[in-house]
């Protein structure tokens, strides 16, 4: 897709910003009138793919967004998966306030103040904001709501899904499948770190209150992609008393997952407790916790055993 430039000339219009004007030329050097608000506004939804991220920087508020929405000077964000559909009509929470002019995006954010990001069109869909004082770049995506693959973002950050629950607690297990020892565990946690990827595991009793759990394992998970499927990952827990339990991992709905053991061939359901919110009503202090960072996971080629399933989302 062609990149777009924007070469802008500016029009006050009331007020400290007005709407301003661009003219945007392509490759064949034609021109059109174009404003930086439409382009923000031409699409519902704009993913924050933080793989793409340029830079040693950050801006806070980038770093922890799934995605972003502009709407008439409100700036919506999906920090969560959990709830992604239906928070806000689908468009998050309000985080704070935008205004443009010129090729600059304005933002006055709830926590982090007003900054300026630097707003360049890659194509129809695509946009990079550009912060000056971090030497950062982010890139985003835009789609419809309609239109929006609710499976790829969850399977894409399946890292940060497991840890928006306090605990995970099994649900059920099937009737097939040989005895072993991971049917007595019953809860599992997955702790936010930035260098680490740690595990506990509970075999308290199933309704146990999530800060009553006695938490009698902690060690190291892995999650790996799967080649050829995008919708599949699998996940190594690493026991040093049982050696390595490995599964076959599928999101059910963004509440439940499931795992598939394939050495003993048995299901199990985990359902999520305890819910995080980043960065929602007055509950603040978690969005310290968590930022997203480049994820390059070890890749499998393995035939799938478990099977295929779309994500449930209820969607506003």
């Amino acid at each position: 897709m062609k990149t777009i430039k924007l070469l802008l000339t500016f029009i006050l219009v009331g007020g400290l910003f007005g709407a301003c004007t661009a003219d945007v030329y392509n490759d064949d050097h034609t021109e059109e009138d174009f404003s930086l608000e439409n382009l923000l506004y031409s699409h519902e939804l704009w993913y924050v793919d933080i793989n793409e991220t340029e830079g040693n920087g950050e801006v806070p508020f980038l770093q922890v967004a799934f995605t972003l929405t502009f709407d008439n000077g409100t700036l919506l964000a999906n920090n969560n998966l959990v709830g992604f559909g239906s928070t806000g009509d689908g468009f998050g929470t309000s985080i704070g306030y935008y205004d443009t002019y010129n090729s600059t995006l304005q933002i006055d954010h709830d926590l982090d103040g007003v900054m300026n990001l630097e707003v360049i069109q890659h194509g129809y869909d695509k946009i990079e904001l550009y912060h000056k004082n971090s030497n950062t770049s982010y890139f985003l995506n835009g789609y419809m709501k309609n239109e929006f693959d609710y499976n790829a973002v969850f399977y894409d950050n399946i890292e940060y899904f497991l840890q928006e629950y306090e605990a995970w607690e099994k649900t059920y297990t099937s009737s097939y499948g040989a005895l072993n020892d991971f049917d007595d565990e019953n809860f599992l946690s997955f702790i936010p770190a930035s260098d680490t990827s740690l595990f506990l595991s509970s075999v308290d009793k199933q309704g146990t209150a999530v800060n009553s759990i006695y938490w009698d394992y902690e060690g190291f998970y892995e999650v790996y992609d799967v080649s050829g499927d995008r919708y599949l990952k699998t996940l190594t827990l690493d026991y040093d008393f049982l050696y390595n339990d490995y599964f076959e991992l599928t999101v059910i709905d963004d509440r439940t997952i499931e795992l598939f053991h394939p050495k003993s061939g048995t299901v199990y359901e985990f359902k999520g407790r305890g819910f995080v919110q980043y960065l929602k009503g007055e509950d603040l202090k978690a969005d310290s916790l968590r930022k997203r960072f480049k994820i390059s996971n070890p890749e499998m080629n393995i035939e799938r055993m478990s099977s295929v399933k779309d994500i449930t989302i209820e969607v506003n």
